[in-house]
């Protein structure tokens, strides 16, 4: 069994694009899977739409990524993991890839990312030097993850010491088991936040986690750009990714 965990919070908007892309994805394996969407006490029409698109429901009230995506492994009756957040977006190669990776002797594994529309150019340029820093160390990227369920326990899950980066810890961990891969096909995620906020914006979030190093990490104070909560609610012209 498959199962696909994906936390939401009020993704009304994005989610259901996630979750018919996932459903294709899984469907192309031909095994058996579920798909779990942890509702993190929403106030938009979340929980309806995962819904009646065949998603079983979990509610939480935590407001931290790395407890949300932990309850929704703790429900989950697969004994193999993907965690896909809302506004990402994976094909059937993602799915049958990682699998290849995992019977293959791999602990973990992630992808690349691209984004669903073309940004400013300040945002090409921190993404292009912040991915050859971060995936050059091999490290996974929170909207798409993958790990058999005994290695998932095996490091505990997700640090809930964290309220961000709680997936380069995840990673880490997993590298202690055995060889972290990371695909080579990227998946596509919402290019929201630098739609939604100014470049000086993001910028300083980015530059201030650098300052305040790993304790910046252990507090939502200062983690705007992860918990401040706004969504779009309108379409855009998307360009088919932009790295």
């Amino acid at each position: 069994m498959l199962s696909f965990i994906v936390p939401a919070y009020n993704e009304a908007f994005e989610l259901p694009g996630a979750l018919r892309a996932i459903r294709v994805a899984a469907e192309a394996t031909g095994e058996p899977y579920e798909v779990i969407v942890v509702d993190d006490d929403s106030d938009d029409a979340t929980a309806e739409l995962a819904r009646a698109a065949g998603a079983r429901v979990v509610h939480v009230h935590r407001r931290q990524i790395a407890a949300v995506r932990n309850a929704g492994a703790a429900a989950a009756t697969g004994d193999t993991f993907f965690f896909v957040d809302a506004d990402t977006l994976i094909t059937h190669v993602h799915v049958t890839t990682g699998l290849e990776a995992l019977a293959g002797g791999c602990s973990g594994g992630s992808a690349r990312i691209v984004l669903d529309a073309r940004v400013p150019l300040w945002a090409r340029i921190f993404l292009r030097v912040f991915a050859a820093l971060y995936f050059g160390s091999n490290l996974g990227a929170g909207a798409f993850m993958f790990m058999r369920r005994e290695n998932f326990e095996a490091v505990g899950g997700f640090d809930e010491q964290y309220f961000a980066g709680e997936e380069m810890y995840l990673s880490r961990a997993l590298k202690t088991l055995g060889r972290f891969t990371i695909l080579r096909d990227p998946v596509t995620t919402s290019a929201r936040k630098v739609r939604m906020h100014s470049g000086w914006h993001v910028l300083r979030q980015w530059f201030s986690l650098l300052f305040r190093g790993e304790q910046g990490l252990r507090r939502r104070d200062g983690l705007e750009l992860w918990y401040d909560g706004k969504r779009e609610q309108v379409g855009y012209e998307k360009t088919g990714g932009a790295g």
